[in-house]
């Protein structure tokens, strides 16, 4: 298989959807002339021109009202905002439009929509551009929620949220664009709804995803290092949630610890232990412990955002705690 960057498997996801079917186009911000913050769509306008590469205002009001437009008549747009926290500038049309038109009437339209959006902090971005408010969106039904924790993953995951009836938030992290890994050759896709089991232990279960895939799989190897095997999930869909390999491996562990990036309080992690308690309960041998983001604002400062985001070290006291 070729080793290919995040942003590299995204970006092919995103031609080989565009080339397949011509109702797939993209509008967001630079993401035309420029290429996309993060260069993602970069050479897209050379290849498919101002029809289906088009460059919006500063106004993600306006990018998803377009795109939610162009859903219910037969197109398929991808509407790239740059980065998640311009998100609540639109949110009525993310939470309270997009994900409803189709229930309200009785099924006669779809909304066929991916909203792709970096989220996450690490690049010193400030308070305010460097949130990771996943939860938030995977509370409301009627959206679905993907945050791809590995190059394949990626793509196989984008191409199905692009061919889906229904309207999809896909999270990138803003720190994995250059995350490299292992990416089938040819046609495929992944589904959405199912967790995956990414890494086989005996001792715990860790569940997580996107970038908390990243640093537990580093945390696991320093803990295989002393003899401890972490099983790790990954949930890369956060909304619907798919509990079964949660559950399973939690039921041959009894114990088990959640690590995601954005605070602990009302988090992702709330709603898995909250789960394995309700589903798994007589199979509890310790406490379910979370590793989260300090409940501040995120620091501009490097040192200080580095020591209020998880880390390596947060996620093996954690294991041993558990593990106690």
């Amino acid at each position: 298989m070729a080793k290919i960057t995040m942003r590299e498997a995204i970006s092919q996801a995103l031609m080989e959807e565009m080339d397949r079917d011509p109702a797939v186009f993209i509008l967001g911000e630079e993401v035309g002339v420029w290429g996309g913050t993060y260069a993602v769509t970069k050479g897209f306008y050379d290849k498919y021109g101002p029809e289906r590469i088009k460059d919006t205002p500063i106004a993600e009001n306006a990018i998803l009202g377009a795109a939610i437009g162009a859903a219910m008549v037969g197109q398929r747009p991808i509407a790239e905002l740059m980065t998640i926290n311009f998100a609540f500038s639109a949110m009525d049309y993310i939470v309270n439009q997009a994900p409803k038109l189709r229930y309200m009437f009785g099924g006669q339209f779809k909304v066929p929509m991916v909203i792709r959006a970096v989220g996450g902090g690490g690049r010193q971005l400030g308070a305010t551009h460097s949130q990771t408010p996943d939860a938030v969106f995977a509370h409301f039904p009627g959206l679905k929620v993907v945050s791809p924790g590995t190059p394949e993953d990626a793509k196989g995951l984008l191409k199905s949220a692009i061919r889906s009836d229904d309207p999809i938030l896909f999270i990138e992290h803003a720190t994995m664009y250059q995350v490299r890994g292992e990416v089938p050759e040819g046609e495929y896709t992944i589904p959405i709804g199912k967790s995956k089991v990414q890494r086989e232990g005996s001792d715990l279960t860790i569940v997580t995803y996107c970038k908390g895939l990243e640093l537990s799989m580093k945390a696991a190897d320093e803990l295989a290092k002393e003899g401890i095997e972490a099983e790790i999930v990954d949930l890369r869909t956060l909304r619907p949630l798919d509990m079964e390999p949660v559950l399973e491996s939690f039921k041959k562990t009894n114990r088990a610890i959640v690590v995601e990036e954005g605070w602990k309080s009302y988090g992702v992690g709330s709603e898995i232990v909250s789960r394995i308690y309700e589903e798994a309960f007589d199979y509890v041998d310790a406490p379910i412990l979370r590793v989260a983001q300090k409940e501040v604002p995120l620091p501009y400062n490097r040192t200080l955002e580095q020591a209020a985001l998880p880390q390596v070290p947060d996620i093996v006291a954690a294991a041993k705690e558990v593990l106690k």
